[in-house]
């Protein structure tokens, strides 16, 4: 997919690069295809089944986290190890080349977690900051 293009093919501007600097967030950057999208979704929706033969692979899994019905929400971490869109989403030079841009520098992938619900469902996750959960690098210096 990426056949024959270089880092330097998803670099981001120095404009887009100085606002994130200024404002904490860039807004969009296409980081995947209209294919990379639909196979996500229906790999999400294969994840989500009780019955995936790769649940035990997940580090977290919550079929659903609320005992609302009107507040669905399905929660893992791991999804990398198991369904391949989701793997080579990490890698993606999109992504990576954004990151370190953004970083300054080389970039470890810490974690992946999947949150889900259904459409016009209520969620049951708080709007939050990110940084007041993830303090592992001194300086502050990570991206959600």
């Amino acid at each position: 997919m990426f056949a024959g293009r270089g880092a330097e093919d998803f670099r981001l501007s120095d404009e887009q690069v100085a606002h994130y600097q200024e404002y904490g967030y860039v807004s969009g950057v296409r980081l995947l295809d209209d294919a990379q999208v639909e196979q996500l979704r229906e790999e999400l929706a294969r994840l989500a089944g009780a019955a995936h033969p790769g649940h035990g692979l997940f580090y977290e899994y919550h079929s659903n986290e609320s005992t609302n019905p009107d507040t669905v929400l399905f929660h893992a971490l791991g999804a990398w190890r198991i369904e391949p869109g989701f793997h080579d989403l990490l890698w993606n030079p999109r992504f990576i080349r954004a990151a370190e841009q953004l970083l300054g520098g080389p970039v470890r992938f810490w974690h992946d977690q999947l949150f889900s619900k259904p459409a016009k469902h209520g969620g049951v996750v708080a709007w939050h900051q990110d940084y007041s959960y993830w303090t592992r690098t001194k300086p502050l210096a990570h991206l959600t």
